[in-house]
């Protein structure tokens, strides 16, 4: 069995082992691959591995011997999932690996919007506290938590944690979600899209990316928020309409927003989101803390050994 990996990087920079996959069979791994190197590469491989390298339907018909594709994300829009169905190709991916480092960073943007520790810390460095008149300033106001309303969008297993979280802190939650009475969580009151959106003091977003909610923040959706209130993104970026956030943002609609993803990855120089006032955005860290990186590689090579016994687990169907 030939495997191949198309973009080890991401998922291991050097802090983790392959070991444990090139056992099971004869492995080549690539840091990256562009979509021309990715048809060379796949071409006689019976066994491909991907995070966010295309895997189209063109791809997966040239790549004869293909029996497997492992995602190793949670997510898998990247794959031509019909495609691989339609040749019986197995195709796997690692749900909820990254539950708890999502969550903390979702809440490090939390803090950072509304008690501003960075800019604080800059302004010391600065020599702004050695010059103060004051035993203490103020730059921005500081928000408290207690009693605010976090607004969750998609109540999965990411999103359940942050609202843990946020009970931690005294906050009231509300959340939208496709399936209420199957994931009640008590203390969380259940609302409709835009009620969530007008009564949350700060929105998060947890929900996968489909056709069905595509740019779905976007201006209309923004107005209704309160001018205070923030908005949380680490989910996908293609949820939200960039232009509109970045005019919200600029014009003072909302307080701020806390990215972790946008709608191309790497983002192109003139994304208005890169200059936008109260705008953090990181580059797609959520999920990689060592910790669930490790849980990441344990699960792909499980998914390739059961596949190899004939009895695959974590496979997505169409």
């Amino acid at each position: 069995m030939k495997i191949v990996v198309l973009d080890a990087f991401a998922m291991n920079p050097g802090d983790l082992s392959w070991d444990a996959m090139s056992q099971l069979g004869e492995t080549a791994i690539y840091e990256r691959s562009s979509l021309e190197e990715t048809k060379e590469r796949i071409a006689d491989a019976d066994i491909v591995l991907t995070n966010k390298s295309i895997l189209n339907g063109e791809l997966i018909n040239a790549a004869q011997n293909l029996k497997y594709i492992g995602v190793m994300a949670t997510g898998y829009n990247i794959v031509d999932i019909t495609a691989a169905n339609t040749r019986n190709i197995i195709v796997t991916n690692v749900p909820s690996y990254s539950t708890a480092s999502v969550a903390q960073l979702t809440f490090a943007f939390i803090l950072e919007l509304t008690n501003h520790t960075a800019l604080y810390a800059e302004s010391v460095k600065n020599g702004d506290w050695v010059k103060s008149k004051d035993f203490s300033y103020h730059l921005k106001p500081i928000m408290e938590l207690r009693d605010k309303t976090l607004g969750i969008i998609g109540f999965g297993q990411i999103g359940k944690s942050v609202a843990k979280i946020a009970f931690a802190f005294g906050m009231k939650v509300i959340a939208s979600h496709k399936h209420p009475e199957r994931d009640r969580v008590e203390g969380v009151i259940f609302v409709d899209e835009k009620t969530c959106f007008r009564d949350a003091d700060i929105i998060s977003l947890h929900c996968p990316l489909n056709a069905n909610n595509q740019q779905f923040v976007n201006k209309e959706l923004i107005l209704t928020m309160k001018p205070t209130s923030f908005l949380i993104n680490t989910s996908r970026g293609g949820l939200i309409n960039e232009q509109d956030l970045s005019e919200a943002l600029n014009e003072g609609v909302i307080a701020g927003a806390a990215l972790d993803v946008l709608s191309t990855e790497p983002p192109k120089a003139d994304n208005p989101l890169l200059d936008a006032k109260n705008c953090i955005i990181n580059p797609h860290v959520a999920w990689a803390t060592f910790e669930a990186r490790s849980r990441l590689m344990k699960v792909v090579v499980n998914n390739l050994k059961s596949f190899l016994e004939g009895t695959p687990e974590n496979v997505i169907e169409s």
